[in-house]
């Protein structure tokens, strides 16, 4: 259990990487003088009594690396992790050549940490109120559940969840300087109030970064969210599924994720129910309560920098099994393991070539024809594009794009690692705040553009395409490669 609940300590060079010769040479200098500085200042602040704040307490959570606070644990709470950055967990550097200028650049980001759904926040109030009044004894590391006062929310954003989608505004800006300085994006998001905030407080960040940079064009408009598609129910969107009749009846999802609940949850059940003497608890009663670690911990504070106490009510080996419960249900709900999962992301796909190509959309899935032939809701001249939507449709996307066609069919009986999984999983993917960067460049001595996808800052080797040292594949080679997004797909049996 040691470093469980540690933070990890933030690392600098992945943002000394990306930045220009010039900046690298100032910031060599500042570090110069800040070797003097900080000896003297520890021994000043000593001598007056005042103890010296740890960077490392300071900056678990940044705008570069993103939550990296007992990272022992919230890196395994699946989807319901804060966003974290994984670029280390890649051979391939995300850095920007020098001898390339990125033209165009697309993120697709899912919303910020929320309170639970109003349906689970039902449940999870419930469930609490049941423990405490059929337990006989609250003691150790329980003694808290005995007057806990079940106050979260339902469906929005949490402050901490806010300042999230701040960050990554700036961090977008800052990625994508060159173009975003003197260009304002082309942003949508999809209809809940909760997608729709993430997208104002992006913004919120991108103009924070933007106004202070000295080089920005000035006298240019703030970025507005342009389209906001509804979720209506029947109502084509890409950025939320809801369109295939055969998808959203498939409980291919439930019974994987019911099945691996079966395997780790009953010793987990007996512990507590042991501990809790009086309680009686069902495997997804079990689940429930690990889900608020995550949900309280973004609602106490707006910096993520206090842990539930529910948390600490799990060993390491229960996280690692929670993570994997997640990963096993977006696989099966709306990724590869679900024979149409990859289906509802064919209609961003197409838009994303659309936008690469600058030429219409092509497609008979889920785009909105009316908003897509419009240039006023789907511009096909702009050079940054944003667009915010929820896990399950992003999982879709990364599925239909085939990110993860390298994935074998996750075990439904046993935890897979990382490193057997090809770098899937739902905390490494959809997170809360999660990103993908969908970049072209052009590079000196080619004739063609390049493309390559980032998630969550992991560089993801683009298949059916031969891709370079750098994960890239040449932009007519990359919609080649995307057949199954072209030709539909087997969107026809949405409907069979």
């Amino acid at each position: 259990m040691k470093g469980l609940y540690e933070d990890r300590p933030v690392r600098v060079e992945g943002l000394f990487r990306r930045l220009s010769n010039s900046k690298r040479v100032a910031i060599v200098s500042i570090m110069a003088v800040l070797s003097v500085l900080l000896p003297i200042t520890f021994l000043l602040s000593s001598v007056a009594g005042t103890p010296v704040t740890s960077p490392r307490q300071q900056s678990c959570n940044t705008v570069d690396e993103g939550y990296q606070c007992f990272s022992g644990v919230s890196h395994l709470w699946g989807q319901y992790s804060p966003y974290f950055s994984v670029d280390d967990e890649s051979s391939l550097s995300e850095d920007i050549p020098d001898h390339c200028q990125v033209t165009f650049a697309q993120v697709l980001s899912r919303h910020g940490a929320r309170y639970p759904t109003a349906s689970k926040s039902e449940k999870y109030a419930k469930l609490i109120k049941a423990v405490q009044h059929n337990a006989t004894s609250f003691s150790g590391k329980y003694a808290f559940l005995k007057s806990y006062n079940y106050s979260l929310g339902a469906d929005d954003l949490t402050p901490f969840g806010e300042n999230q989608l701040v960050d990554s505004g700036i961090k977008f800006y800052q990625r994508y300087e060159e173009l975003a300085k003197n260009v304002v994006p082309f942003i949508r998001a999809s209809g809940s109030d909760r997608v729709i905030a993430s997208g104002e407080k992006f913004i919120e960040g991108l103009q924070k970064a933007k106004l202070g940079d000295s080089k920005s064009k000035r006298g240019q408009p703030a970025p507005i969210v342009n389209v906001v598609i509804t979720e209506t129910e029947g109502f084509n969107n890409t950025l939320d599924h809801s369109l295939c009749t055969a998808f959203e009846n498939s409980k291919t999802g439930d019974d994987a994720e019911d099945k691996f609940t079966a395997v780790f949850t009953p010793s987990i059940a007996e512990r507590l129910e042991k501990d809790l003497p009086g309680t009686t608890l069902s495997s997804k009663e079990v689940v429930y309560l690990m889900d608020m670690c995550s949900y309280d911990t973004v609602a106490l504070t707006r910096d993520g920098s206090r842990i539930s106490p529910f948390c600490a009510l799990f060993t390491q080996e229960e996280w690692v099994q929670y993570d994997y419960l997640q990963s096993i249900s977006k696989y099966y709900g709306y990724g590869a393991g679900n024979p149409l999962g990859p289906a509802q992301g064919i209609g961003f796909a197409n838009e994303l070539i659309a936008r690469l190509t600058k030429s219409p959309v092509k497609d008979h899935t889920t785009t909105n024809t009316t908003l897509d032939s419009n240039p006023a809701t789907f511009p096909l001249n702009a050079t940054l594009y944003a667009d915010f939507s929820h896990d399950n449709t992003m999982t879709s996307v990364f599925f239909a794009l085939g990110l993860y066609n390298t994935t074998e069919p996750l075990s439904q009986t046993s935890v897979q690692s990382t490193e057997e999984t090809n770098g899937y999983s739902s905390a490494w993917t959809v997170p809360f705040g999660a990103r993908a960067y969908v970049e072209m460049m052009q590079c000196t001595g080619e004739k063609e553009p390049l493309v390559r996808v980032l998630v969550n800052d992991r560089v993801i080797p683009l298949q059916g395409c031969d891709a370079d040292e750098y994960g890239r594949c040449k932009r007519d080679d990359f919609i080649e490669g995307l057949s199954f997004v072209t030709s539909g797909g087997n969107w026809g049996e949405c409907f069979a």
